[in-house]
């Protein structure tokens, strides 16, 4: 069987793309998945530190991610692609391999005004349901 590979599209590669991405490595691991897994936006906004703070929390390091353009992974043979906004669904581009696709739109907490940790519950909830939305996703590729 060949490598899956999974490509999460959002607008900025900033938050909730990359944690689906920490989430689906996670998820990797724990159940000894043959995937690749690599995110990326419409445009690039930088790794969002909350994001990368929450994720923390349930022991999942995406510090090192970078944010990237959908550009990059074009005919690098990407197998199935999970858009997280309805921004990316609707610029995600036409890829010249037959790809799944799988849309999910999800709350993006970086909207709220930044005023420290009182954000901080807007981001776990999105990082939960990107969890559930992400185990249940790898329960349909198996």
């Amino acid at each position: 069987m060949n490598t899956i590979k999974v490509l999460v599209l959002c607008t900025g590669n900033s938050c909730r793309s990359q944690m689906a991405h920490g989430w689906l490595n996670h998820a990797k691991k724990l159940f000894n998945l043959d995937i690749e897994v690599f995110s990326a936006g419409v445009e690039t906004h930088g790794l969002n530190p909350r994001a990368v703070e929450v994720m923390k929390e349930d022991g999942i390091d995406i510090s090192h991610h970078q944010s990237s353009l959908i550009d990059d992974y074009m005919n690098t043979g990407i197998s199935h692609v999970i858009t997280v906004c309805d921004h990316a669904a609707e610029q995600c581009p036409i890829f010249s391999e037959a790809v799944e696709k799988t849309h999910h739109n999800f709350s993006d907490p970086s909207k709220l005004a930044d005023q420290g940790n009182e954000v901080l519950p807007a981001y776990r909830k999105t990082r939960n349901e990107i969890r559930d939305f992400v185990f249940s996703y790898i329960q349909q590729i198996r």
